[in-house]
């Protein structure tokens, strides 16, 4: 039996969610690894713990795992996320200007999606400190309920399938999303180009008629420097097979696909040497 430790983030976000579907899943098809997840504070702190060897695998969102690249190897690509606000519908709220000087949850203080927040508000000019009233959570679960009873305006997230706004879009009242302009992607992009255009599409969250663009990233799962090489491709192989029932457990794990993991990736060698190796044999990698 191989014990592999998965850092994932705190309570009530997408992360543990995540971190729970893809244990089961590696479990089902290779029972020899038992992956045991493990609540940290989200990104900015398994990127540590993965530098140090303290956890053997975690999740990292998208912008915090572009400046780790290079450090730490890519086990495969998670899935997409695409920054958007949620309101409540009965708000005055309908673009990201409205929300100026207003409470926001911009998520749990250690979450890769705080920093997406701060990538997207700069490349509008905008800044989380001066320009509103931030609250930075203890839980990721706490943000819907904030929305709900009128402490914030607004919560800050991203992706599909991610619990905090489903939360909020299911309640009585039901919600509304807000994402940047064209013009305003334009802007961020043309300042932080490492952000892609992203499309949620309708009917991903109750209260969405119509696709919404916004902007995002590609997070991944990311292995200790030292992660041995028949580790990572004994999980690549597991996780291959297992694309369809991960899939069938969580919708947004859908994305979590060798091919994606290619794609996604900055580059080839930033994917660990046993994953490609694995993704060779079975003629997807070079």
């Amino acid at each position: 039996m191989t014990r592999v430790t998965l850092g994932t983030a705190t309570p009530g976000g997408g992360f543990p969610v995540y971190g729970q579907a893809v244990t089961e899943t590696i479990h089902e098809i290779d029972p020899t690894l038992e992956i045991e997840p493990r609540n940290t504070k989200g990104s900015t702190e398994n990127v540590p713990l993965l530098e140090k060897g303290e956890v053997d695998i975690a999740l990292v969102q998208g912008e915090v795992a572009i400046e780790s690249i290079g450090t730490l190897p890519i086990l495969t690509a998670m899935y997409a996320t695409a920054g958007m606000f949620v309101v409540r519908a009965d708000s005055r709220y309908r673009t990201i200007d409205d929300l100026r000087g207003q409470p926001i949850a911009f998520g749990a203080r250690g979450s890769g999606l705080v920093i997406l927040a701060r990538y997207v508000l700069d490349g509008l000019g905008l800044d989380q400190q001066r320009d509103f009233q931030a609250v930075y959570l203890d839980r990721a679960g706490d943000g819907p309920v904030m929305v709900q009873d009128g402490r914030v305006a607004a919560l800050w997230g991203g992706g599909l399938g991610w619990p905090g706004f489903m939360t909020v879009a299911k309640s009585p009242g039901g919600a509304r999303f807000i994402v940047p302009d064209a013009d305003g992607i334009k802007r961020i992009q043309a300042k932080h180009p490492f952000l892609k255009t992203l499309t949620v599409p309708a009917g991903a969250y109750p209260g969405i008629e119509a696709p919404l663009t916004s902007v995002g990233s590609w997070s991944f799962v990311m292995t200790r420097p030292t992660l041995p090489e028949d580790v990572a491709y004994r999980l690549a192989h597991a996780l291959h097979r297992g694309e369809a029932a991960l899939a069938k457990r969580l919708p947004q794990a859908a994305e979590t696909t060798a091919r994606n993991t290619i794609d996604a990736a900055p580059r080839a060698d930033a994917i660990h040497p046993g994953v490609r190796r694995y993704l060779r044999e079975v003629g997807l990698g070079r």
